[in-house]
C-alpha cells in the first residue's frame, strides 16, 4: 500500500485589501503566507485607535508620536507602539528586531522590521516608512 501525504501548500490566506480580482476567477484577490501576514502588519501599523467599528481599541498612536520631535525619546515610543500592537494582535509571529531610522528631511521614520513565523523558523524582514502627512 501506498501512502501519500500532501503538505498544504498556503497555510496563511487573507483577502487582498486593495479589493483587486483574480484574473481568472474575477473574484476578491487574496494575499498568502509571507504576504498576507506583512499586509496585515502594514494595516495595524496604519489603523488608529477607534478606526474600526465595533474594535475601538485596535490600533495605536503612530499618527500621533510622528508629530513629536524627532529624537530618541519619540523613536522609543515608536518602538514601544510597534511593538505592542504586533505582540498583541498579530499572534502568528514573534518580534525578533525593529530597527527605527530617523529621515527628519523627509519627516519620516523608516521601520524595519524583523520578525519569525511562528510555524517557520525563518526570519522575514519587513521594510516599512511611518510618514508625516501634514
Amino acid at each position: 500500500m501506498v501512502q501519500q501525504t500532501f503538505q498544504k501548500k498556503n497555510i496563511f490566506k487573507d483577502f487582498d485589501i486593495s479589493m483587486s480580482k483574480h484574473p481568472l476567477t474575477n473574484d476578491v484577490g487574496v494575499k498568502t503566507d509571507i504576504n498576507a501576514i506583512n499586509q496585515s502588519i502594514r494595516n495595524l501599523l496604519y489603523t488608529s485607535y477607534y478606526e474600526r467599528p465595533f474594535q475601538p481599541l485596535v490600533g495605536s498612536n503612530l499618527r500621533t508620536i510622528l508629530f513629536e520631535p524627532a529624537d530618541t525619546i519619540t523613536r522609543n515610543d515608536l518602538k514601544q507602539a510597534i511593538t505592542s500592537i504586533i505582540g498583541n494582535y498579530e499572534p502568528r509571529v514573534t518580534l525578533e528586531n525593529l530597527i527605527i531610522v530617523d529621515e527628519s528631511d523627509k519627516n519620516a521614520y523608516r521601520v524595519t522590521i524583523v520578525y519569525k513565523i511562528n510555524i517557520n523558523q525563518e526570519p522575514v524582514e519587513l521594510n516599512v516608512v511611518l510618514k508625516r502627512l501634514r
